[in-house]
Parts: structure tokens; C-alpha cells; sequence
């Protein structure tokens, strides 16, 4: 069977299947198989990402390793 032949017959018995839950996991499924992977951002979250880049750039982070070692100092000084 060819690609092609596969998805018509793959569309017939999806067009059959009345299932609002197992669409949905269909769904969910094509979602993460999906080639195309654009995500739309708000004008408000992409000033977030640019701020965030520069306070990198400028050293204004703290890596992931010490700061959970920071919160577990916190913690058990409680």
C-alpha cells in the first residue's frame, strides 16, 4: 500500500468514527507527529522572550543547579 493509498483509507474510517474522546486522542496524536511546529506568540509574551534573552546576555540568571541548592538552604533553615 502506498502512502497515499494509506492516509485516504486512514480518513475513511476516521470520518466513520463518531467518538468525541478517541478524535481527540487522534487528534492529540497528529498533533505531536505534526512537521510543523510554529507557535503563535502574543506581542506581550515575545517582549517577555526578548527580555528575558538580554537579562541573559547580560549574566542576570541564576543557573538551575544552584538555585535548587538556594531554595533547599531556605527550606531546612525553617
Amino acid at each position: 500500500m502506498t502512502t497515499f493509498q494509506l492516509k485516504n483509507v486512514l480518513i475513511q474510517k476516521i470520518s466513520e468514527i463518531e467518538d468525541i474522546g478517541f478524535l481527540e486522542a487522534i487528534r492529540t496524536i497528529l498533533d505531536a507527529k505534526s512537521e510543523s511546529k510554529i507557535i503563535n506568540l502574543t506581542p506581550e509574551l515575545t517582549d517577555e522572550i526578548m527580555a528575558s534573552k538580554k537579562e541573559i546576555e547580560q549574566g542576570l540568571f541564576i543557573e538551575n543547579d544552584s538555585l535548587e541548592k538556594e531554595i533547599e538552604e531556605w527550606l531546612y533553615e525553617k
